[in-house]
């Protein structure tokens, strides 16, 4: 099991907002200097007879030092923005190791025994239903919960169909089924199990590495069990 955090990605993070930053202010300062030179100029070559006026001099002024405040408001941005990047993949560092649940609908079997699942309610429900259905799409076990509250419901299933008998091992699919008290459905999804190998910081975000479950954001986590 991994049991480090990929730092390259939050140091080339840190970097390019380093970068960016750097060349925020360089602009800023070719800005300011371009307008000063343009603004001697000007002055040097005004019409004697039709001087520039004051408040057009101060209207550019603080036209460039909005501009100016813009970028330096930019530039902290970014820095604290990749400094919260860091802090964050640094704290869910402390997620390797943990079992989770996350969207999906695989359920495994290995030697008589399953792998834990979920539900995710979107709002209460009189009735939930869970069915477990093999490689052919055979639904093997029908397990029904009953009233539940709106949020994530941890299920375990021990591994046996419907008469009782032992499933073979596999992979196995769930689907999920809840409605009200008036019968109308609730919207409800399945919930898969992974373990989490180690945390990686990408292009597309925080990742947590789950093995088999595959890989995916830890925006996608649901429970930490």
């Amino acid at each position: 099991m991994t049991t480090a955090i990929t730092n390259q990605g939050n140091s080339s993070s840190l970097y390019a907002t380093q970068a960016a930053a750097a060349k925020s202010a360089n602009d800023t300062s070719q800005l300011q200097d371009q307008f000063l030179t343009l603004l001697v100029t000007q002055l040097q070559n005004q019409d004697p007879l039709n001087p520039m006026e004051n408040a057009e001099v101060t209207s550019q002024m603080a036209q460039l030092s909005t501009v100016s405040g813009i970028n330096e408001l930019n530039a902290t941005l970014q820095a604290v923005a990749g400094q919260i990047d860091v802090s964050q993949s640094m704290q869910t560092a402390s997620l390797i190791g943990k079992s989770v649940l996350v969207p999906g609908e695989k359920v495994k079997v290995g030697e008589g025994v399953a792998t834990p699942f979920g539900v995710d309610l979107m709002s209460p429900a009189a009735k939930v239903t869970t069915s477990i259905l093999d490689a052919s799409g055979r639904v093997v076990r029908v397990i029904e919960h009953g009233p539940q509250p709106v949020g994530v419901m941890s299920v375990a299933w021990d591994g046996k169909d419907d008469m009782g008998v032992a499933v073979p091992d596999g992979a196995y699919t769930v689907e999920v089924t809840a409605s009200d008290a008036s019968g109308v459905a609730v919207a409800a999804s399945a919930l898969t199990y992974g373990q989490v190998n180690s945390i990686a910081f990408t292009a597309d975000g925080l990742r947590m590495d789950l093995g088999l479950a595959g890989n995916v954001p830890v925006s996608d986590l649901r429970k930490v069990m």
